[in-house]
C-alpha cells in the first residue's frame, strides 16, 4: 500500500463513519433478512495495512437481529464477523490480504450499545453492557456511579466487545504496600467478566441462538478472550470503586538509566513500578531519553498537580503537529534516512508539549488519566508481545530488550536502513487471576496472553512490548522478524516466557506479518501448552463446539485456532 501525505493525514483523522463508506452496490445479498440495513463498506484497520473494498456490512438493532443474520449466513454459507471501531492491527476480522469473500460484517457500534449499572455495592458492583458500546462511554457511565477499573487500553474509541476479544489491558501492578481493592484486577479487562451472552449453535434446534454463560461455567473460559472466534452480544462485568489517580511525566531520564541492568540503583523502571505500580515508557526511535508516565493512586490532589475533568490531556500527541506531519510526508515519500530526525522531533514535541500544556503533573478521576489516545494521533503499525516473569526479574527483562533493540537499530542504521520510525512502548501489568472477580469456581480467560502459567506460579508480572513504525518502512518486517526471534529465544527457561499480543503484529516473515506457519501452528499455541497444560486445546474445542459450521471464522483463524487432535 502506498501512503501519501494526504492519505497519512486522513488516516490520522478518520472517524468511525463517513470516508469509509462507499456509494453504490445497495442491492442486498440474496434473501437477506428484511428490516436489517445492509450496505457495502470499505474496511480499513487502524494503520491501513488491512483493507477490503465492498464488504457487506449490516447494522442490526437488537441481539435478536444478530441471531437472524447469523442463521441467514449459516444457510447461505457466509461468514459473520463482528466489526467495532476497527482500531486493531491483526487480521482477526478480515484476513491480511483483504480477502473478505462471502463475509457479512456486523457493525455493533450503531445500536448494540446499551449499558446499565446493576449494583454499586462494595465487592459486588457490576455493569451490564452490550458489546458495541465504546470504552469511553462505559467508563463515563461507571464514573457517574462512583465506579471504575484499575487499567484499560489508552484509546477510548474501542468497542467493549473488541477489547474483551483480545484481552485488552492497560498498565498496572500493585505498588509496594498496595492492596487490591474489591472489584478490581491488575490483569486484563477480560478477567472482569461475570457472564457472556453469545450466539452459539444449538444442535437440537438446528440453528444458532443466544446463550448466556456464567463465569463459573467451565465453557465460559473460552469466551472470555475468544480472539474473534465467537460473536458476543452482551457481557456483565465486575467493577470496583473509582479511584483518583495522579500521572507524572518525565522526559529527563536517560534510557541507559531507566533500562539499566538488574540490580542497578537510580531511576530504573523497576523502581518506579515499586513506588507507584503503574508505568508506561515511550521511547522514540534514535533518542536517548524516553517519555515516562507514572500513575499513582491519589485520593487527594497533590498541590503541584493540575486537576483534569476530561480525558485526552496530551493535545500535542493526539493531534499531529506540523513539524511531525511534514517529516512524515518526507519519510513516506521515500526519505527514510530522516527517521533519526523524525524520532528526535517527536521527542522534542512531547517534551515541549508537556511543559507548554501544563501536562507534566495531572490529577483526576481514573477515566481522565487512563484514556489518552485519540483517533487523530499518528497511525502506525505495531508489533506486540507479552513477557511473563517474576516481579523481581522485571528490570532484567526490560534491560535485555533495550540492549537488543539498540544493537538491532544501530546495525540497520549502519547499513543505511531505517525500518523503525516510531517508538517503543513498554507497560507492566498483572496476570488474569480468576479470584479477582469474586465468583466461586471461576477460571482465568483460557486464551488470554495474561493467563497465568500453571508451571510457573512465581511469575506474577507481564511486561508488554510494542515497537511502532510506518507500515511502508523498508525492511520493517525483517526487523520485526529478528525481534520476534529474540522474544521467543531470549525469554525462555527458568525466568521468563513470551506470548504474542493478539491485536498487534506478530508471526513475521521477511515480507509480511501473521504469515510464518511455524509461529501460527506451533510457537503461539505452544506458548499456552506448557506443563503440559490442556487449556488451549480445550478452549479451541469449546469454540468449535459453539460454532461447528465455522460461521465465526476466517482463513487466518482457521490456521491459528486449531486444537490438537482435531
Amino acid at each position: 500500500m502506498a501512503l501519501t501525505r494526504r492519505g497519512f493525514l486522513e488516516a490520522s483523522a478518520v472517524t468511525a463513519v463517513g470516508t469509509l463508506w462507499t456509494p453504490g452496490g445497495r442491492q442486498a445479498p440474496p434473501d437477506f433478512p428484511a428490516g436489517i440495513p445492509v450496505e457495502r463498506e470499505a474496511y480499513r484497520n487502524w494503520a491501513g495495512e488491512i483493507q477490503a473494498d465492498g464488504v457487506w456490512t449490516c447494522t442490526p438493532r437488537t441481539p435478536a437481529d444478530v441471531v437472524t443474520v447469523v442463521n441467514w449466513a449459516y444457510r447461505h454459507r457466509y461468514a459473520v464477523r463482528a466489526r467495532g471501531y476497527r482500531h486493531t492491527w491483526a487480521p482477526l476480522t478480515v484476513p491480511a490480504d483483504g480477502s473478505a469473500g462471502r463475509t457479512i460484517l456486523v457493525d455493533t457500534t450503531r445500536h448494540l450499545t446499551a449499558m446499565s449499572v446493576l449494583s454499586t455495592a462494595p465487592g459486588a458492583a457490576a455493569v451490564r453492557v452490550q458489546t458495541g458500546a465504546a470504552m469511553e462511554d462505559l467508563l463515563a457511565l461507571l464514573e457517574q456511579h462512583g465506579l471504575g477499573v484499575t487499567n484499560t487500553p489508552a484509546p477510548g474509541d474501542l468497542s467493549v466487545g473488541g477489547v474483551l476479544a483480545i484481552n485488552g489491558h492497560g498498565t498496572s501492578v500493585p505498588a509496594d504496600g498496595e492492596t487490591r481493592e474489591p472489584g478490581h484486577t491488575y490483569g486484563s479487562l477480560s478477567n472482569l467478566i461475570l457472564s457472556v451472552t453469545a450466539v452459539v449453535w444449538d444442535p437440537a434446534a438446528g440453528s444458532y441462538l443466544l446463550r448466556t454463560v456464567d463465569r463459573a461455567d467451565p465453557e465460559c473460559t473460552a469466551l472470555l478472550t475468544h480472539v474473534g472466534r465467537a460473536l458476543v452480544t452482551e457481557v456483565t462485568l465486575r467493577v470496583g470503586a473509582n479511584q483518583h489517580l495522579r500521572c507524572v511525566s518525565r522526559v529527563d531520564i536517560p534510557a541507559a538509566e531507566l533500562f539499566a541492568p538488574a540490580g542497578s540503583v537510580g531511576r530504573t523502571l523497576a523502581s518506579y513500578v515499586a513506588a507507584a505500580g503503574r508505568v508506561e515508557a515511550i521511547w522514540f526511535a534514535f533518542t536517548d531519553r524516553p517519555w515516562l508516565k507514572v500513575w499513582s493512586v491519589s485520593p487527594d490532589r497533590p498541590l503541584t498537580s493540575r486537576p483534569v475533568t476530561t480525558p485526552y490531556n496530551y493535545p500535542f500527541s493526539d493531534n499531529v503537529p506540523e513539524p511531525v506531519s511534514e517529516l512524515a510526508e518526507q519519510l513516506l515519500g521515500g526519505a527514510w534516512e530522516l527517521a533519526p530526525t523524525f524520532g528526535r522531533v517527536q521527542y522534542t514535541t512531547a517534551a515541549a508539549g508537556l511543559t507548554g500544556t501544563l501536562a507534566t503533573d495531572l490529577w483526576g478521576p481514573s477515566k481522565n488519566l487512563l484514556l489518552y489516545v485519540k483517533p487523530t494521533t499518528l497511525r502506525e503499525t505495531a508489533n506486540g508481545y507479552a513477557v511473563h516473569t517474576a516481579r523481581s526479574s522485571l528490570q532484567r527483562v526490560v534491560h535485555e530488550f533495550a540492549r537488543f533493540y539498540q544493537r538491532q537499530l544501530a546495525a540497520y542504521q549502519a547499513r543505511g536502513e531505517f525500518p523503525v520510525t516510531g517508538q517503543v512502548e513498554i507497560r507492566v501489568a498483572g496476570l488474569d487471576r480468576a479470584g479477582d472477580v469474586g465468583v466461586p469456581g471461576a477460571e482465568p480467560p483460557a486464551l488470554s496472553a495474561a493467563r497465568p502459567r500453571a508451571d510457573r506460579p512465581e511469575w506474577d508480572t507481564v511486561v508488554w512490548f510494542d515497537v511502532l513504525t510506518f507500515p511502508t518502512a523498508p525492511r520493517a518486517h525483517a526487523f520485526y522478524r529478528e525481534m520476534e526471534t529474540f522474544f521467543f529465544t531470549n525469554y525462555t527457561g527458568s525466568y521468563a516466557g513470551a506470548r504474542v499480543e493478539w491485536s498487534k503484529g506478530w508471526g513475521y516473515t521477511d515480507s509480511a506479518a501473521w504469515a510464518d506457519p511455524t509461529m501460527l501452528t506451533r510457537t503461539v499455541p505452544d506458548s499456552y501448552r506448557h506443563a503440559p497444560d490442556p487449556t488451549w486445546d480445550r478452549a479451541v474445542g469449546t469454540l468449535d463446539d459453539h460454532d461447528p459450521h465455522r460461521v465465526f471464522s476466517n482463513a487466518f483463524l482457521d490456521v491459528l485456532l486449531v486444537a490438537a487432535g482435531r
